[in-house]
């Protein structure tokens, strides 16, 4: 068997390792998927362990996002098919993690540190929407579902300047934003009801 058909294997239990969970378990003996929103994601985590804890979360979840789609260019010779393979893969990782009975993430983090090795161009520009958003309205909630919105687009514009993407990464793309948006129905909907909390570095409790 080819080595290339592990590689969305492998990228899926990277995505699968709650470091939000894992974080808050060690520093605070304390299940945060109890707690807030339930979501063991920076944003939670933040609120509910301090912004030191959060920006770990992020950092990690980005980390091992980056870490499956890095993995898989290595292993294939940096096909971009299986590149994006592994992408998808660690995103659902983080999405439905194995080692948390599939109750995960809404996959921001995940999302943005999967598409650096693609494209960080777009990555970048898709942050500048999600950190605008958040500036101007202050819901993190707000910002991700726009970001995400925002990234099939910047990957279609900067990914080969002046050239279209390979379809692989233009379809993957679109079905990673739609992962992203969809998880995120919950805070749609608290938005419309104008319920969503705002961002606050101020810890709850």
């Amino acid at each position: 068997m080819s080595v290339a058909w592990l590689t969305p294997f492998l990228a899926y239990l990277l995505g699968s390792i709650p470091f939000g969970y894992l974080l808050v378990k060690l520093v605070a003996g304390r299940d945060i998927r109890t707690e807030g929103s339930g979501n063991i994601g920076a944003a939670n985590v933040s609120r509910q362990a301090g912004p030191v804890a959060g920006m770990l979360t992020l950092l990690l979840d980005a980390g091992k996002g980056y870490a499956g789609v890095w993995l898989a260019a290595r292993l294939t010779g940096e096909n971009v098919s299986w590149m994006m393979a592994a992408a998808l893969a660690a995103l659902l990782g983080h999405l439905f993690p194995v080692f948390l009975r599939f109750r995960g993430g809404r996959g921001v983090a995940t999302g943005a540190g999967v598409f650096l090795p693609l494209c960080w161009q777009a990555v970048l520009a898709a942050l500048a929407v999600w950190a605008a958003a958040v500036a101007v309205w202050r819901y993190v909630s707000l910002g991700s579902v726009l970001a995400a919105g925002a990234l099939p687009v910047f990957m279609q514009v900067l990914y080969a300047p002046g050239y279209a993407p390979p379809l692989v990464v233009s379809l993957g793309t679109i079905a990673a934003a739609m992962l992203i948006i969809v998880r995120h129905r919950a805070n749609i909907e608290r938005l419309v009801a104008g319920t969503e909390p705002k961002f606050t570095l101020r810890r709850d409790g």
